[in-house]
């Protein structure tokens, strides 16, 4: 999955009641728009070229897959569903709802309709001071100034005051209070996107499965009876080296640990492709390793029905994958629950995600979202 982008929303509102309004909104966008990664506090600041009712104003960041030009047209439709009539007629005015696009990673943005940078912010005080507050590394691609310089050198000599700090949506799932996190399942059942947006949107150190690097795997899809073993016993092996190795280096700036597999997957694949006698050692040599690997505090296994497994496999493109027979699947999903009913000691949500798209819909992100929290604090 390729790294989120990271888009910075300005918002403001002068009509009506404007921090429920800010609040009902910034809920509105992190449920159906993006993930609401941090926000600043509220500023209360005057009118800005016409005379009307203070601002309230602030800044907040998103991680979202979807262009900055996808975001605006969503933007546009969460500020009309609060009441925003925007007119043709230049100038300024009051507004129950201002939502602008001020950044967009480090990008030069040059639409018909979107400019980023926002071609005004370095002068408006209302922007660069909540801006501020997010402690981000962000560098201005035109100015090559950082916040903190653009707010020490801006012209706008107009009076910021604090007027409140609200909840981002995110602080109410703390699962910093796991160490670590494992994410489970079948072929792409999609735990490699799941882990990583969960790292990125929450701070955890992310450990991806280095599957790609395993010479046996193309061969493994071309004939099974021949590289399963070899195969099995390298996964097993690297597996054990990357976790010894990841889950044992501490990230004192990373809140916890997040992986897109737990090592037991190795005994379920195993037990799939392997004969009954290359099994049985296999499993002596399993039993050995698992005894000394840590357990992960929460153990989430997407489940997705075979179909679906299909289709993503397809989508995702990679040439050995293509030929993965629809039976081969069910088997490593019954695998999976048969283990799961086995360790009544393992903290476990099974989640079925196959008819949810929580890379593209941000309504089935919130979803899963939601449930990984209910089971946390069922589980503290």
């Amino acid at each position: 999955m390729k790294p989120q982008n990271q888009i910075l929303i300005s918002f403001g509102s002068n009509l009506d009641n404007r921090l429920q309004i800010i609040e009902n909104a910034i809920l509105a966008i992190h449920q159906n728009v993006a993930t609401v990664v941090k926000i600043s506090s509220i500023y209360e600041t005057p009118a800005w070229g016409f005379n009307g009712d203070a601002f309230l104003n602030g800044v907040l960041l998103l991680h979202t897959p979807k262009t900055a030009v996808e975001i605006l047209t969503e933007l546009l439709r969460i500020e009309e569903q609060f009441g925003r009539i925007r007119n043709r007629v230049s100038g300024y005015a009051s507004r129950t709802l201002d939502l602008d696009i001020i950044a967009c990673n480090e990008e030069i943005i040059t639409e018909k309709n979107l400019i980023v940078p926002h071609s005004k912010m370095h002068n408006r005080k209302f922007v660069l001071q909540p801006f501020a507050d997010l402690g981000l590394q962000w560098t201005h691609p035109i100015l090559k100034k950082s916040v903190s310089e653009l707010l020490t050198t801006t012209t706008d000599t107009s009076v910021c005051a604090f007027f409140a700090k609200i909840e981002n949506p995110l602080a109410k799932i703390q699962l910093e209070k796991f160490n670590y996190i494992a994410i489970e399942g079948n072929i792409g059942a999609g735990k490699t996107t799941l882990s990583s947006k969960i790292a990125e949107d929450f701070n955890a150190k992310l450990v991806l499965e280095r599957f790609a690097d395993n010479p046996f795997l193309p061969k493994f899809y071309k004939d099974q009876a021949r590289y399963a073993f070899p195969l099995e016993m390298s996964f097993l092996a690297d597996r054990y080296q990357q976790l010894t190795d990841d889950l044992a280096q501490f990230d004192l700036f990373k809140d916890f640990i997040v992986a897109d597999y737990h090592i037991f997957k190795s005994l379920i694949f195993a037990k799939v492709t392997l004969q009954e006698d290359e099994y049985r050692l296999y499993k002596t040599m399993f039993d050995i390793i698992y005894k000394e690997m840590p357990k992960p505090d929460l153990y989430i296994y997407l489940y997705q029905n075979t179909e679906r497994l299909l289709e993503n496999i397809k989508k995702r493109g990679r040439n050995y994958e293509q030929d993965i027979p629809a039976d081969y699947l069910e088997k490593i999903n019954r695998g999976y629950l048969d283990y799961i009913k086995t360790q009544p000691d393992l903290n476990v949500l099974i989640l079925d995600v196959s008819d949810l798209d929580f890379v593209n819909n941000q309504e089935d992100y919130v979803a899963v979202l939601e449930e990984v929290n209910k089971k946390l604090k069922n589980s503290v």
